[in-house]
């Protein structure tokens, strides 16, 4: 009873829109809010990036990768790999930021092993949906690899209060649903994720995959169950029609043996 009371107390906070956060998360939804102003300026981007070494560190990583680094010359300066992958992928990056210091506070073992998996699924499923936008679903690509950096933005949240309350996660079956919904729609709206991505987000529990797919939702759940890392909060069945367009589907394995180096590099560049 006392556990129901605690994640009916996180629900009601995060429905007024009180959702509580760590202070270094506030801090990255600063940046983040900074680098969306299209007037701000290139050398205070610059100073901003170079003041969080893990940003500058991945923003360097994703010049590189080869779906940016199409000429093989390797950028080595914070400059010239903002030059090359620009603001909106900068605003990316800084979205990760955001989402993964959720993680970096949790003390508890287990919890924090929970928070590292989290991560690796999402960075799977954020390059894998970059791929899978621009060859298969009709969408915009740079959305899709956004989507996939913030969908999981509910999952950080929990873990970190779960932190704080031990046991609050023990039985999925009291957070998985409606209480897992309403947060996860309150992060989007606290990390002012724009309307046609948080609806895709918060609509991808439960949904299901009619072919052809289309649209950034069914970009998501591909690439969440192609991810080679599992999410810690995967769903306990998986929709026949998911596993019936992916499973001895020889288009989309060819399709991601040709993008294998191009998932693979951006992958790698947010995992720095």
């Amino acid at each position: 009873m006392e556990k129901l009371k605690d994640i009916s107390q996180i629900v009601t906070q995060a429905s007024r829109g009180e959702l509580v956060f760590p202070t270094s998360v506030n801090a990255a939804l600063r940046l983040q809010f900074a680098l969306s102003d299209p007037d701000c300026d290139t050398e205070d981007v610059i100073r901003k990036v170079l003041a969080e070494p893990l940003l500058a560190a991945r923003t360097v990583a994703l010049a590189n990768a080869a779906v940016f680094n199409r000429g093989g010359v390797p950028v080595t300066s914070v400059r010239s790999a903002v030059a090359r992958v620009g603001y909106r992928h900068l605003y990316t990056m800084a979205a990760a930021m955001v989402v993964r210091q959720f993680g970096s506070r949790i003390r508890d073992a287990g919890l924090r092993a929970k928070a590292e998996q989290l991560w690796r699924h999402t960075a799977h499923v954020a390059a894998l949906s970059h791929v899978i936008a621009r060859k298969l679903t009709a969408t915009d690509a740079d959305t899709a690899m956004f989507a996939g950096i913030v969908h999981e933005a509910g999952g950080f949240y929990l873990l970190s209060r779960a932190d704080e309350i031990p046991g609050l996660l023990d039985d999925p079956a009291d957070w998985m649903g409606a209480a897992h919904e309403i947060i996860t729609r309150e992060m989007m709206k606290k990390m002012a994720i724009p309307e046609p991505v948080s609806l895709a987000i918060v609509s991808l529990r439960g949904a299901t995959l009619t072919p052809p797919p289309l649209g950034l939702r069914d970009t998501l759940l591909i690439a969440k169950r192609l991810a080679p890392v599992a999410s810690p909060f995967a769903p306990m069945q998986e929709h026949a029609g998911l596993a019936g367009f992916i499973d001895d589907n020889a288009a989309l394995e060819q399709m991601l043996a040709e993008s294998a180096e191009e998932a693979a590099t951006m992958s790698a560049a947010l995992l720095v």
